[in-house]
């Protein structure tokens, strides 16, 4: 059951005691939602502390996602398992923290770089990946020595409820307080709560561009460290080339477009296809998306879902009906499905200026943009243009093209891909972006000195007691 939000999750984390078994004092339960006044009614339906319906003992990688968040079977199962292997990434990694020994300019001295533990690390989370960014902040923020506080989307509740059981278990067959990894759920007052709180020592935030900005000045106002992973507002982009491998531009921009629904922080938004190939691609698109199997989610053969919410439907229709304003044409889909559930069909739109300002508006939903290009120049200012930064990709098979691509004057996002999605990154690279997308980056072979403060350590091992840069002072 979850108990009461802001300073008090703070205090049960910040407090742990270790070893020793976790007991619940009667302090504790009187905490817990259920049984305060204002939440009488949780009884009334027969909830009680511990709730075996919530949580059954053997929830995993099964697709219980997709119940809750909507994404398709093989999704949730996948994302499960990404959390499985950040934890044994983070098993290897916590062997290779630490700092240099630094040569000083002092003889008889010695400099150390030393690393410890943050504190208490706050993860504010979105809907679209309920449990792999949580796991991506969790399982390296505990091999550096932290503790964890988690507040998941209040709309994907059960989920963070169901993660939360499962790793509380495993700490206390341990001997370790389940505290170490506490949950708290809720809405915005709750994270705002979480920023301000100065207890909270670090401050990982995903989501909208909007939040995170003002996430970041609340934590910027106590001086305290946050990284934003903003999601919103990415404008992600795919530039195919005149020499580019149709039978790789085809499937990878389907994927990145319409895979998770259009729902996640890297769906493709905008395509942009150099000009004589421009219809052959358009063409063979529509094609590809005429065979997506739309469905239960819970069903294996099922590759497109529905939409998390209603609210994601009207924004939906909203853009399309702003692209057509703008002077696009909906050469496929653009409609809500006639079928039970948040379903919307996935959308192709052509015709529209680059600077489009639906273009560069984030939706979250399965639309796709498509430009018509015509050098190197120009689609690569393109790319760049919008105030967003998180992944882009280009198709060609030019090499000077891709290491122009890949450097200083070529794309300015945290992810650059060649001759595949933008989706489907990799635990082993640093996951952010620039610009508005926060600058904060996620795994990767040094995300561990994000949850570690730094201290550089002179010593002194001589009997004498000489200063820096020659100095005398006698």
């Amino acid at each position: 059951m979850w108990r009461l939000p802001r300073a008090l999750c703070v205090h049960a984390a910040k407090t742990s005691k270790l070893p020793g078994p976790w007991s619940r004092p009667a302090a504790f339960m009187s905490t817990l939602l259920i049984n305060q006044p204002q939440y009488a009614w949780l009884k009334e339906l027969g909830l009680r502390e511990e709730n075996e319906g919530v949580y059954n003992g053997s929830w995993g990688g099964r697709g219980e996602v997709s119940l809750e968040m909507g994404k398709i079977l093989v999704e949730g199962v996948g994302e499960v398992q990404e959390y499985v292997d950040i934890c044994d990434y983070a098993v290897g990694l916590s062997r290779m923290i630490g700092g240099p020994i630094l040569p000083s300019e002092r003889s008889g001295h010695a400099l150390i770089e030393q690393w410890n533990p943050v504190g208490l690390v706050g993860i504010i989370t979105a809907f679209n990946f309920p449990v792999a960014v949580y796991g991506w902040n969790n399982a390296i923020a505990m091999i550096c020595g932290n503790v964890c506080l988690w507040k998941g989307a209040p709309t994907t509740s059960l989920i963070s409820v169901a993660v939360t059981k499962i790793i509380a278990k495993v700490l206390e067959d341990n001997k370790l307080p389940g505290a170490i990894c506490s949950l708290t759920c809720g809405g915005a007052d709750i994270g705002t709560a979480m920023a301000k709180d100065e207890r909270v020592n670090l401050l990982s935030f995903t989501g909208s561009t909007q939040v995170g900005k003002q996430v970041g000045l609340m934590v910027q106002e106590r001086f305290g460290k946050c990284w934003l992973s903003n999601e919103d507002f990415n404008s992600l982009k795919y530039g195919a080339f005149e020499d580019a491998d149709l039978s790789l531009v085809v499937p990878s921009a389907l994927f990145a477009a319409v895979g998770t629904a259009g729902q996640r922080c890297t769906t493709v938004r905008r395509l942009f296809i150099h000009e004589s190939i421009h219809d052959e691609v358009v063409n063979r698109l529509k094609k590809a998306y005429a065979q997506i199997r739309v469905g239960n989610p819970w069903d294996p053969n099922v590759l497109y879902g529905p939409l998390h919410t209603k609210q994601a439907v009207s924004m939906f229709l909203g853009a399309v009906e702003e692209a057509k304003k703008e002077g696009g044409t909906v050469v496929y889909g653009g409609k809500v499905m006639d079928r039970p559930g948040n379903y919307v069909e996935p959308t192709i739109v052509t015709g529209l200026g680059h600077d489009a300002s639906i273009a560069h508006t984030e939706t979250f939903a399965p639309i796709l943009y498509v430009f018509k290009f015509k050098n190197e120049e120009e689609v690569f200012a393109w790319n760049n243009e919008v105030k967003q930064g998180l992944a882009s990709s280009i198709f060609t098979k030019d090499l000077g093209r891709i290491f122009r691509w890949l450097g200083p004057k070529g794309s300015d996002c945290g992810i650059v891909n060649v001759n595949i999605p933008t989706s489907g990154a990799e635990i082993g690279g640093a996951f952010g972006g620039e610009k508005h997308t926060g600058g904060g980056r996620e795994s990767g072979s040094d995300a561990w000195k994000q949850y570690m403060r730094r201290s550089t350590c002179t010593i002194n091992y001589s009997k004498d007691l000489p200063l820096a840069q020659g100095i005398k002072f006698q």
